[in-house]
């Protein structure tokens, strides 16, 4: 039987958020948890040593290290964390963190928030109408099918009805199809993150961060703490009181920092170990961070 979730206390300061993307931050795939899938590496863990967080087909498909699942099951019994990642409602559904179920989860990019499992109807209308002004999900997807070819891409999918991604063969990618895309995105209002190997297509109005600030909002917390691994959390790492990346990932990759976030050097599921214990030494002692016109 799942653990009750930690009482709402709506209105109130809580103190702190944990707010975490999942795959290659807090959870990995068997492939990436040796080294967050950019470097094999023999002494890795494989999946000995992992516990289970997800199961799809009848084949347990995500991990964290038995470590990071036991403290992440104490924060969330002495904090609100609440996962934030680009999966779908259904998706994450499949997900089971350890610890008490989280009240509250965002979906889709931020484009979904979930209260005890259940669509959020007051932001649902609000990421419509702010979608509304950016090119629509159908230009997106033909701009994505008309790019991809069946030697290196699957066939484009439409996530949430929001935002459109497709699974690739990353080294048979063609040098400047990724920019293309990214031309195209920016006049239209989308952005494009290349995760493992999926190209995700996202309407730039589809923020983790406001989303997880909502939810900050709602519960009265002061103090937000933030981790990701991608370009699409960069955001959510922006908008953070403190923040933490690890050392795989577009992010690392990119070079993109910030004074308040902290950029580990290990990777894998190592890194997702790392993460949680990061989260539990901040969560006492953190001021809110004074904002400025730029962040």
């Amino acid at each position: 039987m799942r653990r009750p979730h930690p009482p709402l206390r709506e209105g109130r300061v809580t103190g702190t958020l944990v707010a975490s993307d999942l795959d290659r931050t807090l959870i990995y795939s068997a492939a990436a948890a040796p080294s967050g899938g950019l470097v094999a590496d023999p002494d890795g863990p494989g999946t000995d040593g992992l516990v289970a967080v997800e199961r799809y087909r009848d084949r347990d498909v995500s991990f964290m290290t038995r470590p990071a699942a036991a403290a992440l099951a104490e924060l969330a019994r002495a904090q609100v964390v609440v996962p934030v990642t680009t999966r779908t409602p259904a998706q994450l559904a499949r997900v089971r963190l350890p610890g008490p179920p989280p009240r509250y989860a965002v979906a889709a990019n931020g484009g979904v928030l979930l209260v005890d499992g259940v669509p959020d109807p007051a932001w649902d209308r609000r990421v419509a109408r702010e979608v509304a002004a950016v090119a629509p999900l159908a230009a997106a997807l033909a701009e994505l099918t008309d790019l991809c070819r069946p030697e290196w891409a699957g066939q484009p999918r439409v996530a949430a009805d929001l935002f459109c991604y497709v699974v690739v063969d990353r080294p048979a990618v063609p040098a400047g199809a990724v920019e293309r895309l990214t031309a195209w995105a920016q006049a239209g209002g989308w952005s494009v993150s290349l995760q493992g190997r999926k190209v995700y297509l996202v309407p730039q109005p589809l923020r983790k961060s406001a989303a997880a600030l909502e939810v900050a909002h709602r519960i009265g917390a002061d103090v937000v703490l933030a981790a990701g691994d991608s370009l699409l959390d960069v955001d959510l790492l922006a908008a953070a009181d403190r923040g933490v990346h690890p050392g795989h990932g577009e992010i690392a990759a990119s070079g993109w920092s910030a004074p308040w976030v902290e950029a580990l050097t290990s990777t894998g599921a190592a890194a997702g170990a790392e993460i949680v214990a990061w989260f539990a030494a901040h969560t006492e002692g953190v001021a809110p961070r004074a904002r400025t016109a730029t962040g």
